[in-house]
């Protein structure tokens, strides 16, 4: 009553809460429907006082007080403007604990009454959900800041950047050319990884989760917590392959022993010895795997919040976009579904302020061209991928399509795709179609399939010296 009795008698009170005052917050009707009509008459540019507002109350009984009578009284009972801020906090804060005790009553009730179809996770998993967006609507500390404070936030980043190993502003991928085009993964962007069946998505995806997680260091700060000073821990969302499926490949990256020996356990002594090596390394690492296929948006990004604050996050992988479903019914519209699994991933990146990497298919029409490389039109449901990415990458081996295409043995046609083989093998592109901070281009690197390994491509420029 005293907040909104110092709006009617000086509407710039109005200003001082509307960031994040609603009527929504009010727990009385009727003061819920005066500060809704105050609001917009007051950004109408019109002014809201007892007399203007009357008649749009109009003549309802308010405990034996007429509307005049009762908005006259508000009047009367005003905080002064000075705490009208301090009021409409107090007001947001009790707002937002009935939700919790709603949240709170809801979880009794659903437990003691749960339908057989329903599992006590997918209850957890509600409930975390309920809570978080609570907890994000329940931040007024938003709006404007001081441009000296990004000013300040831009100098110390570049001089982490100075100080760290290959001088990257971001977390470096481990791939030096890929670093030196990008800077490294920058923090709270979304990198679209996309390309075709075959391209080598996942495994790229895996090499750079491995690199990032194999170099990780933290330090210990003054108020007890660890802070990440090169690498990262890494979350990797696997909605296609199993957590074995991936550990077998990374095994195989790193041991160079072809995955298909592993799996068959095919192997030579040495090559057992290399795996068990591998396997001891990577038991250490900060690399935590969710396996669970065909989830939504909103339950990825539970988990996600889960594990930044369980264990610490520097990076997601999402093992891809289109196995995600939205939090619609089933039969709307994919595209629209697909706008909000890529928005709902570029908030999550800003808020957990980690780069998050999400693998993309491409539409078929890549098939139909004579050059196969990919372009941005490429990009499935393409809009809003292409719209809320701040980097969008393609993975491009020549030598897939080339192996299709063998001609007849002798012929000059055989000849020059012989050649064309050798100058693609082992060879995969990087292509970098859109850069918010940075350059578009391609990127050479060295692929090796046996073993699903993406490295640094041997140019000439960089070999030691010869001797002649």
């Amino acid at each position: 009553m005293a907040l909104l009795g110092a709006i009617l008698v000086n509407n710039d009170a109005f200003y001082r809460v509307s960031d994040f005052l609603e009527p929504i917050h009010f727990y009385e009707e009727l003061h819920r429907r005066i500060f809704e009509i105050a609001s917009s008459l007051i950004r109408a540019g019109k002014v809201a006082t007892p007399i203007t507002m009357k008649t749009f109350i109009g003549e309802t009984d308010l405990g034996g007080l007429t509307a005049s009578q009762y908005l006259a009284r508000l009047a009367a009972e005003a905080t002064t403007i000075i705490n009208a801020e301090d009021y409409g906090r107090t007001i947001y804060d009790l707002a937002l604990r009935r939700n919790l005790i709603g949240i709170g009553e809801d979880m009794v009730n659903l437990a003691y009454d749960a339908p057989v179809e329903a599992s006590p996770r997918d209850q957890i998993e509600e409930a975390e959900r309920k809570l978080y967006a609570l907890a994000e609507t329940g931040r007024y500390e938003g709006g404007f800041q001081a441009f000296s404070g990004a000013l300040a936030t831009a100098i110390d980043m570049a001089a982490a950047a100075y100080k760290r190993d290959g001088q990257l502003s971001g977390v470096a991928t481990g791939l030096s050319d890929l670093d030196q085009k990008m800077g490294g993964l920058q923090r709270s962007d979304l990198v679209i990884l996309a390309g075709r069946p075959g391209m080598g998505k996942t495994a790229l995806a895996t090499n750079i989760a491995f690199n990032v997680a194999r170099a990780y260091a933290s330090e210990r700060r003054q108020d007890g917590s660890l802070e990440t000073v090169n690498g990262g821990i890494v979350g990797f969302f696997s909605l296609e392959m199993s957590a074995e499926q991936l550990a077998s490949r990374i095994i195989a990256e790193q041991s160079g022993v072809p995955s298909y020996k592993i799996r068959r356990g095919d192997l030579h002594e040495d090559e057992f010895v290399r795996i068990t090596d591998a396997a001891r390394e990577m038991q250490t690492l900060p690399l935590y795997i969710d396996q669970t296929g065909g989830i939504s948006i909103a339950q990825l990004t539970a988990r996600a919040r889960r594990l930044k604050r369980q264990k610490g996050l520097d990076m997601l992988v999402v093992d891809y976009l289109q196995l995600l479903s939205g939090s619609s019914k089933k039969g709307d519209n994919r595209v629209q579904e697909m706008t909000e699994i890529t928005t709902g991933m570029k908030a999550l990146a800003k808020e957990l302020n980690v780069p998050i990497i999400a693998l993309s298919q491409l539409s078929r029409q890549v098939e139909q061209r004579d050059d196969k490389r990919p372009q941005l039109s490429d990009l499935r449901e393409s809009g809003s991928i292409e719209q809320d990415a701040d980097v969008v990458m393609f993975v491009f081996r020549e030598e897939y399509y080339l192996k299709n295409k063998e001609p007849k043995m002798g012929t000059e046609e055989y000849f020059k795709w012989q050649t064309d083989m050798e100058a693609a093998h082992n060879k995969a592109e990087v292509i970098i179609g859109k850069q918010r901070h940075g350059p578009t281009g391609m990127v050479p690197l060295a692929f090796h399939a046996e073993v699903t390994r993406f490295s640094n491509l041997a140019q000439d420029d960089r070999l030691p010296q010869q001797i002649p």
